[in-house]
């Protein structure tokens, strides 16, 4: 069945849609994106994306074409109009077609590009590999130094997620100045005792939505929580690891490098978090 997909003020199917070939999107990757993930038709944690693709759109100098409620009023409309009921909504905002092609950038009065389309992910939040856990390796972490802005700059992380694949593993960590800093497309943790150690904030990894989530449910839950860099080595002697994202939620990771994480498979605490996340996000869905 062909999509209903939002471009610019209108519904189209996808077949229609169209943006020009001197958007900065397609020419410059001049733009930032989200990914609101939806369970039971409704979508989880809007608010914090609203606020992280606000700063994107400000770190970069683009306006938000839209308030918050406009954007939910859309979310919602896909969601209906292609009948998601559990899946992904993915938006896009670029700097638009000033003209010609050009490095220099126009000022923020550019009218950018607005895309959004849904991905149907049935039983997403039922992902078998949350029983049995994710591998990962590592890999040098040679992106941009502002990752903290969720650009659609992504062919390092897709090039990462190749060299996962051909390894026959689920993802790869990047590793910087011998310490990891994040995932292809997700938040890294390491549990050691009771205690989750993950990388702080900085311009170093994107601030994810779900991180902060997950930091916050486990205070909650009497666990306790370091924000420092962790090495591979920390990572493989430590008694579990996951890593968070909007789609994969909080996922076990159970090998590293080709060494078992503790037992080798989904641990107590990790598999907690999962379970208290998504009942949270359930109850607290629009």
């Amino acid at each position: 069945m062909t999509r209903t997909v939002y471009l610019n003020g209108d519904y189209l199917p996808e077949t229609e849609a169209r943006v020009s070939v001197f958007d900065r999107g397609f020419l410059m990757a001049d733009g930032v994106y989200e990914v609101t993930s939806v369970l039971d038709g409704k979508l989880i944690d809007f608010a914090g994306h609203c606020v992280r693709l606000a700063r994107s759109l400000s770190e970069l100098e683009m306006k938000n074409p839209h308030s918050d409620a406009e954007w939910l009023a859309i979310h919602r409309e896909l969601v209906a109009r292609n009948g998601i009921v559990d899946g992904m909504v993915y938006l896009q905002v670029t700097r638009g077609n000033p003209g010609d092609r050009d490095f220099a950038y126009p000022g923020p009065e550019t009218e950018p590009t607005v895309v959004l389309f849904t991905q149907s992910k049935p039983g997403l939040a039922e992902n078998p590999a949350a029983k049995t856990g994710w591998k990962v390796i590592s890999i040098p972490d040679i992106r941009w130094g502002r990752r903290d802005i969720k650009t659609v700059q992504l062919l390092y992380p897709s090039m990462g997620k190749m060299a996962a694949k051909k390894a026959g593993v689920d993802d790869s960590w990047f590793v910087e100045e011998g310490v990891v800093t994040e995932g292809t497309s997700n938040n890294a943790y390491i549990v050691k005792g009771n205690k989750i150690i993950t990388r702080q904030l900085s311009n170093d990894i994107l601030h994810g939505i779900t991180r902060a989530a997950v930091l916050r449910f486990a205070v909650e839950a009497q666990m306790e929580v370091e924000e420092r860099p962790f090495t591979i080595a920390e990572a493989q002697g430590a008694d579990e690891a996951f890593i968070t994202s909007a789609s994969a939620f909080v996922m076990p990771v159970v090998e590293v490098d080709g060494k078992a994480v503790g037992a080798g498979k989904p641990g107590a605490v990790v598999t907690r978090l999962r379970e208290i996340y998504l009942d949270e996000m359930r109850k607290a869905a629009v």
